[in-house]
């Protein structure tokens, strides 16, 4: 089988290109060019590429960079700017796999005759009867299903996810069997085009780049005293309780952002608790469930898992939960598979 990799010049995608290579595929690998120049940092930077380049010679196989940077600024950086200008809460992971790497290299791959795209991604893509399945991967800990919540079946028809089948101690173990420069590299945590910028600024300093940053107030959203103010309220997120201004009136949480106002609505814990979550997007990932079938939501990256039931607007918690930040990605699953995603309104 012909392969191209995505090489990403961290461990998990290195491992997943030499385990190919060991199972006797024809292997190519592809690193994308998504954002930043020679200073950058992140899961995209010029380290990166090295890394990714220097296991590619090491395993014996090509290696190509595809240039994607109007494809990652139209897709990815744009939406993250404008849906915090809406008072959103963005996923730009979660838009890059889809639009990106699910999306445009998939169809890259395909153009240049590969039978399969590979990723290193912690999370298994089985076919069995022609049906596609997306699941959870083997490490509970580093599972990545949740940033691939919002892709179709066919998306991932020609993927193969190798080190899915794998915890991560083991997958730093093969790498250092395999000899790869990267068995000891640490896991990348930042949004990449936002770890670029100077320490101590990140997200405001790309924000207020791009948009008008506005002043705003928080108020008690029980009795409307006003408890602080806040320099730019485009950067709070429902449910955050750092950096709100009001420690002073006991702990409090962001429940509900006003742009119209410049408003933020503080409140306790139990003002945060809902019910369940009305989607302003939903995606089956195959066959949509009926209202009132049982799913396992997860809210967040590494959120707990949470009994929920689908409905017609979205899903309703067994239990009252914190509010989802209108903008998060909400997946759901049966079992350890994923079955369809919701954007929280």
């Amino acid at each position: 089988m012909r392969v191209l990799v995505a090489m990403s010049g961290g461990v998990d995608s290195s491992v997943a290109a030499a385990l190919l290579v060991e199972a006797g595929h024809e292997v190519v690998g592809a690193t994308l060019k998504l954002w930043g120049g020679s200073g950058d940092s992140g899961c995209c930077s010029v380290a990166d590429v090295d890394d990714a380049r220097r296991v590619a010679d090491h395993l014996g196989i090509d290696h190509r960079v595809f240039n994607f940077t109007e494809e990652f600024e139209a897709d990815v950086v744009g939406p993250y700017v404008a849906d915090h200008a809406a008072g959103r809460t963005p996923n730009p992971c979660v838009e890059c796999n889809r639009r990106v790497k699910f999306g445009r290299l998939v169809g890259r791959a395909r153009r240049l005759g590969f039978d399969a795209l590979a990723t290193g991604h912690h999370a298994r893509v089985t076919v069995a009867d022609g049906r596609v399945t997306l699941r959870r991967g083997a490490d509970r800990r580093k599972d990545q299903s949740y940033v691939l919540a919002t892709l179709r079946a066919d998306d991932l028809r020609q993927v193969v996810m190798p080190v899915g089948e794998y915890p991560k101690t083991v997958v730093r173990e093969l790498a250092g069997r395999f000899g790869l420069r990267t068995a000891t590299k640490p896991d990348s945590q930042d949004v990449c085009f936002i770890a670029s910028r100077s320490p101590g600024l990140g997200r405001s300093a790309f924000l207020a780049e791009r948009i008008p940053l506005h002043a705003g107030r928080v108020v008690d959203c029980l009795t409307g005293a006003e408890l602080a103010t806040l320099p730019a309220i485009e950067l709070v997120t429902v449910g955050q309780r750092r950096g709100l201004g009001a420690a002073g009136a006991g702990r409090r949480y962001a429940v509900d952002v006003d742009l119209a106002t410049s408003t933020v609505f503080a409140g306790g814990l139990e003002e945060l608790l809902v019910g369940g979550v009305e989607f302003a997007d939903r995606t089956w990932f195959a066959e949509p469930l009926p209202v009132g079938t049982p799913v396992v939501a997860q809210v967040s990256a590494h959120g707990a898992p949470l009994a929920a039931t689908v409905t017609a607007a979205g899903i309703e918690f067994a239990c009252r939960e914190k509010r989802v930040a209108p903008g998060q990605v909400v997946a759901c699953y049966l079992g350890d598979v994923v079955v369809g995603s919701g954007i929280a309104r």
